[in-house]
């Protein structure tokens, strides 16, 4: 039989992920593999470890579009992708996308965010 997870009883956590362009969302979805700034790796890699699951929202800044979701398969690691065109890229780390489709805002707009002042998530 296989244990519980260690974590199961800690919360889901999620997050926007912008993207500069649609090339390093279809290098992701290809690779299996993001890479944020580094200012956003603490946040994430505390994320990964205090909660039972982390998903990542896409989304191509300026779309006007969610290109699908993803788990957090890893925490952030030191090693850089030479795929990612962004010079400000930081560590690599493993995604696992469970939906990869264009989703436009305004499917979205009912949901609000209550720790960005309820703004409309997009």
């Amino acid at each position: 039989s296989k244990s519980p997870s260690p974590r199961q009883n800690m919360p889901v956590r999620y997050f926007i992920m912008k993207s500069n362009n649609l090339q390093n969302i279809d290098i992701s979805q290809q690779k299996g593999i993001w890479s944020t700034t580094p200012s956003n790796e603490r946040k994430l890699n505390g994320a990964f470890w205090e909660s039972s699951v982390v998903y990542l929202i896409f989304s191509v800044q300026g779309s006007g579009h969610f290109q699908g979701f993803a788990r957090m398969g890893s925490a952030v690691g030191c090693e850089r992708s030479q795929d990612w065109g962004s010079a400000g890229s930081g560590g690599v780390f493993k995604v696992e996308w469970i939906r990869k489709e264009s989703i436009p805002f305004q499917f979205a707009h009912h949901l609000l965010n209550p720790w960005n002042d309820n703004k409309k998530v997009q």
